[in-house]
């Protein structure tokens, strides 16, 4: 059967093969699984194989299922790598339980403060001489959140009626202000 599936945000046609078997483990007894061969006939992807137990489960549907999955599986390496679910300040059951959802909170949060912030986005992506993107990283946002976060908390100290006495004060130009939020931002 020939389909055309969103394949990673883009429209793609594929060839599926699919059929019910067995699958064999030692010391199980055998389970039913419906296998999904998956060709491209464009020659540009490799040949996958999908499996499932949901034998009524259409095979198109399988392979959506599959690509699906990414955008989790990325959420979940992204809170792992900047906010740190599953480290080692968690290892006890309690302390995952606490905060884990709290973790998986924030990282909602930091996305939906972007979402807010969209007319910050002029700064998103940020890019390396030796890294282009094309696309906002979840550090991007984090480092956007930060960068707004703490600049507004500067503005607010320096405007604040119980500030230092002039004398005190060493000025720092708004250029150089902006670049060093934004260096530490981003390596927080």
């Amino acid at each position: 059967e020939v389909v055309t599936l969103q394949w990673y945000r883009q429209p793609k046609t594929l060839r599926l093969l699919s059929d019910v078997c067995l699958w064999h483990t030692p010391g199980w007894p055998p389970l039913p699984i419906r296998w999904v061969l998956v060709v491209d006939p464009e020659g540009w992807l490799p040949t996958q194989a999908f499996f499932t137990t949901d034998l009524n489960m259409a095979p198109a549907r399988v392979v959506e299922l599959f690509v699906w999955r990414w955008s989790l599986e990325v959420t979940f390496e992204e809170v792992r790598r900047h906010l740190g679910v599953e480290t080692q300040r968690q290892w006890t059951d309690l302390a995952i339980a606490r905060n884990t959802p709290m973790l998986m909170a924030l990282f909602s949060l930091v996305c939906l403060m972007v979402y807010q912030w969209r007319e910050r986005w002029a700064s998103l992506p940020r890019s390396t001489a030796w890294y282009l993107k094309s696309h906002a990283t979840f550090s991007d946002c984090l480092a956007l959140v930060r960068r707004t976060i703490w600049s507004d908390t500067l503005w607010a100290k320096e405007n604040d009626v119980n500030s230092t006495p002039e004398q005190d004060r060493v000025l720092i130009s708004p250029k150089r202000l902006d670049r060093l939020l934004d260096q530490l931002a981003a390596t927080a």
